[in-house]
């Protein structure tokens, strides 16, 4: 008799304890991507600065319309014959997995801002079938686009070259945004695997919250 209540005891604190065990994402402070598990202080640590860019439908869009969303950012351009399409394809399974949730926000820098209007991001996103409330393509300011991406989004400064918007802007990345602006993941779009633990990492950030 003692020995099956001792069994299950065990059971039950086993389960308990695999119940309290969450997952958490790190944090990105850096563009070398060293993990930081402790919550920092949102004032204090690395997020995406204020900027100002247009959408698709010509609307401003802000630092402030980050605020509040779990937001997927990648890098890409509509004439591009090459990974963009693949980028897309990716990014348009994210949107049929989170369509229905307010929370999650998905947003496409082009890099050739100066071919990519709005005019041109509004049939592209008609014909990719890109819900406006929820997958923002912008363009604005080439400057202002190419310092985000590699100083504030890492999507290449992780390579360890210093470059100006001269240099062209191209990678593969998507980057995980918190609702406080800040980085908490990097994926590769071309990866099927590594999509499938960026759904599961948005996930998780829900939990959060």
């Amino acid at each position: 008799m003692k020995l099956k209540f001792y069994i299950i005891l065990v059971v039950t604190l086993v389960v308990i304890s695999c119940k309290e065990e969450v997952r958490k994402l790190p944090y990105y402070n850096s563009s070398d991507f060293t993990p930081i598990w402790e919550k920092p202080e949102a004032d204090s640590f690395h997020k995406i600065r204020p900027f100002n860019l247009v959408d698709q439908e010509g609307e401003l869009f802000t630092e402030k319309s980050l605020d509040g969303k779990i937001s997927v950012v990648d890098f890409f351009f509509t004439t591009c014959p090459g990974i963009c399409p693949k980028m897309t394809n990716s990014m348009s399974k994210i949107q049929e997995t989170f369509k229905e949730d307010d929370n999650v926000l998905l947003i496409s820098h082009s890099v050739t801002p100066e071919k990519d209007d709005i005019s041109v991001l509004a049939a592209y996103a008609k014909k990719k079938n890109i819900q406006y409330n929820k997958w923002k393509l912008l363009t604005g300011d080439k400057e202002e686009i190419y310092n985000l991406g590699r100083k504030f989004y890492f999507v290449e400064e992780d390579l360890g070259e210093d470059k100006g918007s001269s240099i062209f802007l191209h990678t593969e990345n998507f980057v995980l945004i918190d609702k406080n602006r800040i980085i908490r993941g990097i994926y590769n779009s071309l990866d099927p695997s590594s999509m499938e633990a960026l759904i599961e990492d948005i996930k998780v950030l829900e939990e959060e919250y």
